[in-house]
C-alpha cells in the first residue's frame, strides 16, 4: 500500500495508457501507442540528457523504416525522431545559454562540413525539385547538428566515448545473432543473404558496409586495456560474431574495405612518411595510366561470377564489368552521374534528385537486367559521384574536404595524444580504420542518408572534435 500511495501518478498514467493502447489498436491505430513513448522520450531528453544521447548508438542498429510497414514516408523508428528532438532541444538551449562549445568552430572538420550544408542550401534553392532538395536538407542538419553539438560537449568525458563505442557494437550484436540464426535456417545461401537481415537493415550491402565498420572498433575495444576475464571473453565472442556476421553478409565492398583498413593500419603503424605514399601513389597511377587499354582488356576476360561459395573467387568477381549484373548496373549509375554532372556542373540537379533524374541519361549499352528506365531504383551508389551529379563541382568537392579533415584529424590527434593513455590512443586507431573502411566502401555505396550510417559516422567525427578541444585545454593548463 505505501508503494501505491508513493507512486499513485505513475500508476494511474500506467493504466491511462494501456487503456488508450487497447482503444488505438481496437479502432485499427495502434502505431498511436506510441504517442506517449514520445512524451517519454521528451522528459528523458531534456532530464538526462547525456544518457538519451548515448542511448541512441544502441538504437541505430536495431531502427526499424516505418515505410517498410505503411504505403507513408520513409522514418527510422526510433533514431529519427530523436535525432530530430535533439535538434530542438539544442536550439532552444543554445538561445537560453550557449550548449555548443564555442572553440568548435575553430575546428577544420567542423567548417568542412559546414561548407557542405552551406552547399546543399545553395543546391537545393537551384533545384530541379526544391521540395525533394529542402527536405534532403533538413535530414542532413538533423543527423548532423544534434550529434556534432551534444557530442563535442558530452565526449569530453572520455567515459561517454566507451559508452558510445560499446552500445553501438552490443546493438549491433544483436542484429547480426539475429541474421545469422534466420540466415542459418536458410542453409546460410547467398539469395536469402540478401534479405534475411530485415527489418533491421534494407539489404546485405548495407548491412556489410556496417559490420565492416565496427570489425575495427571491437578489436579496439578488446586491445585498449586489460579487461577482467569474463569482459575479455565477452569481447572475443564479439569478434568470432563479427567476422561470421562479415563473410555471410556476401557483400565484396565490404570485405574490399577491411582489408583497405588494414593497410591503413600498416601506414600509421609502421610510420610510413606522406611524401613516400605520395610518390607510390604517384608511380601506381602513372603505370595505370599508360597500361590503361591492357587492363581493361583483361577485366573484360574476366567472367567471374560471385554464384559459388569460395571466398576468393568472390573476391575475383569484384573485377568482372562484362557479365555480373550487380557491377554493370553499378558503372551504369556511375556513367549517369557523369553525364548528369557534365550537363549541369555547377549547381547539379538538386539534392537527393538523382533518383528522379538518371534515367534520361543512361546510356543503352549500359543497361542491366536489373536497370530500369523509370529510374526509380536508388542513388548513384558512390558517396562522391552522387554529391558530384546533384550539387556540382562544389558538392564533391565538400564531400572530399570532410574526408580529408576526418582523416587528418583523427591521425593528427593518435600521434598527439599521450602514449602513457593507450585506451584512447587505441580507441583513436580503431575510429580511423572503422572511417576508412565506410569511406573506401563509400566509393562503391552510399549510406549517409540513413540513421545507420550517419550516427557512427558523425559520432565518430564528434569524438575527434571534442577529444582536440580536451587536448589543448590540457596544453593551455600546462604552459600556465
Amino acid at each position: 500500500m505505501q508503494f501505491i500511495r508513493k507512486n499513485t501518478s505513475f500508476l494511474l498514467i500506467g493504466i491511462a495508457y494501456i487503456a488508450l493502447s487497447v482503444y488505438f489498436t481496437w479502432q485499427d491505430q495502434a502505431y498511436l501507442s506510441l504517442f506517449p513513448f514520445a512524451l517519454l522520450a521528451i522528459y528523458f531528453a531534456i532530464y538526462y540528457t547525456e544518457w538519451t544521447f548515448l542511448s541512441l548508438a544502441f538504437l541505430t542498429p536495431i531502427s526499424i523504416n516505418i515505410e517498410e510497414y505503411s504505403q507513408s514516408f520513409g522514418l527510422f523508428v526510433p533514431t529519427e525522431p530523436l535525432l530530430f528532438g535533439f535538434l530542438i532541444l539544442l536550439l532552444l538551449l543554445q538561445i537560453q545559454k550557449q550548449v555548443v562549445p564555442s572553440k568548435i568552430w575553430q575546428n577544420q572538420l567542423v567548417w568542412a562540413i559546414g561548407l557542405y550544408l552551406f552547399w546543399i542550401l545553395i543546391t537545393s534553392i537551384t533545384s530541379t525539385q526544391p521540395i525533394t532538395s529542402l527536405k534532403f536538407l533538413l535530414s542532413k542538419i538533423w543527423f548532423i547538428v544534434p550529434i556534432l553539438g551534444f557530442g563535442s560537449s558530452i565526449f569530453q568525458d572520455k567515459k561517454n566515448i566507451q559508452r558510445f563505442l560499446w552500445l553501438f557494437v552490443i546493438g549491433m550484436m544483436l542484429v547480426i545473432t539475429y541474421t545469422l540464426i534466420v540466415h542459418a535456417s536458410y542453409r546460410f545461401g547467398e539469395k536469402e543473404g540478401h534479405w534475411v537481415m530485415w527489418p533491421f537493415f534494407k539489404d546485405h550491402t548495407i548491412y556489410g558496409a556496417i559490420v565492416a565498420l565496427i570489425v575495427p572498433l571491437v578489436f579496439g575495444l578488446y586491445f585498449s586495456k586489460k579487461h577482467a576475464p569474463l569482459i575479455q571473453a565477452i569481447l572475443f565472442g564479439f569478434i568470432g560474431v563479427t567476422l561470421l556476421g562479415l563473410y555471410f553478409s556476401y557483400t565484396r565492398a565490404a570485405w574490399l574495405s577491411v582489408f583497405a583498413a588494414m593497410g591503413v593500419w600498416a601506414l600509421i603503424r609502421f610510420k610510413i612518411k606522406f611524401s613516400w605514399l605520395a610518390g607510390i601513389v604517384l608511380v601506381a597511377g602513372t603505370i595505370l595510366f599508360f597500361s590503361w587499354d591492357s587492363l581493361q582488356m583483361e577485366l573484360e576476360r574476366n567472367k567471374s561470377e560471385h554464384t559459388t561459395e569460395e571466398f576468393g573467387e568472390k573476391l575475383q568477381s569484384a573485377t568482372n564489368v562484362t557479365t555480373d549484373a550487380s557491377n554493370l548496373e553499378r558503372i551504369n549509375r556511375w556513367s549517369c552521374a557523369i553525364e548528369m554532372f557534365k550537363e549541369r556542373p555547377i549547381v547539379g540537379f538538386g539534392p537527393g534528385t538523382y533518383a528522379f533524374e538518371y534515367a534520361r541519361f543512361q546510356d543503352p549499352e549500359n543497361l542491366t537486367i536489373i536497370s530500369t528506365n523509370f529510374g526509380n531504383l536508388g542513388n548513384a551508389h558512390s558517396e562522391y559521384l552522387g554529391p558530384m551529379a546533384e550539387m556540382g563541382f562544389l558538392g564533391i568537392l565538400a564531400m572530399l574536404l570532410i574526408v580529408a579533415a576526418i582523416f587528418y584529424k583523427g591521425i593528427t590527434l593518435y600521434n598527439r595524444w599521450p602514449k602513457e593513455d593507450r585506451e584512447i590512443r587505441t580507441l583513436l586507431l580503431a575510429m580511423i580504420l572503422s572511417l576508412t573502411t565506410y569511406f573506401v566502401h563509400g566509393i562503391l555505396n552510399n549510406f549517409l542518408d540513413t540513421d545507420k550510417a550517419a550516427v557512427p559516422i558523425w559520432g565518430m567525427c564528434a569524438v575527434f572534435i571534442a577529444l582536440e578541444m580536451s587536448l589543448e585545454k590540457k596544453t593551455l593548463s600546462a604552459q600556465d
